[in-house]
């Protein structure tokens, strides 16, 4: 038996960066059809290298194989608004589980405070020290329930752990609904819009776990 938990956020003109309005309808052309908006980074999305100038791959050139693997829940949900995240969090959640080629979900309980400034302003995120560990110990993913995995507001901090993880992570991000998981090792399956040239995109993700 398996248990499939959608990760993504739902799209709507209450998610910062996207629009869906009416193109088409029944009455007037037969069939509806919407006209939609959206920043290549908005809701739950995959970054891609060429975000932050680490390679020219696009989201298009990224292996859908690398977007397929085990991945591990890290309970990160007592770490404070603005708070940094340090690979002492995933020796505490899953100690010597992990292996080279694994992927990480943070667990922050983030996504509620997705429709407040909280959202986007305070966000716990990924310490130099985390995204350092997670390349050296070749993470296939990381997702977080965020926008970012670092401070959008600091373009230092922001640039530097991007840049880090983008050498060899791949970063997802706007995750949701993570608290309805009952274990914490899923298959995560993260699946980007593929875009031609496109520096990344929204992502429909999913966690399968056996039970």
């Amino acid at each position: 038996m398996y248990n499939v938990v959608d990760l993504t956020v739902a799209y709507s003109n209450e998610i910062n960066g996207f629009t869906i309005q009416p193109s088409k309808t029944i009455e007037t052309d037969g069939w509806n059809a919407s006209m939609l908006s959206f920043y290549s980074h908005c809701g739950t999305h995959m970054d891609a290298p060429i975000h932050f100038d680490v390679t020219n791959q696009t989201i298009d050139q990224i292996s859908i194989s690398n977007c397929i693997g085990k991945a591990w829940i890290i309970d990160v949900r007592k770490v404070s608004a603005k708070g940094l995240l340090y690979s002492d969090h995933i020796q505490q959640n899953i100690k010597e589980r992990f292996i080279a080629g694994d992927s990480l979900i943070f667990w922050t309980n983030w996504s509620q405070h997705i429709h407040s400034p909280k959202y986007r302003d305070e966000l716990p995120r990924i310490s130099e020290e985390l995204a350092l560990w997670c390349l050296e110990n070749k993470v296939k993913m990381i997702g977080v329930e965020p926008p970012s995995v670092a401070d959008v507001n600091n373009i230092e901090e922001v640039t530097k752990i991007h840049q880090i993880l983008l050498k060899g992570v791949i970063i997802i991000e706007g995750l949701t609904n993570i608290d309805k998981l009952k274990s914490d090792c899923v298959e995560l399956i993260a699946l980007p819009l593929k875009i031609t040239g496109g520096d990344g995109a929204p992502a429909r993700v999913i966690a399968i776990e056996k039970y």
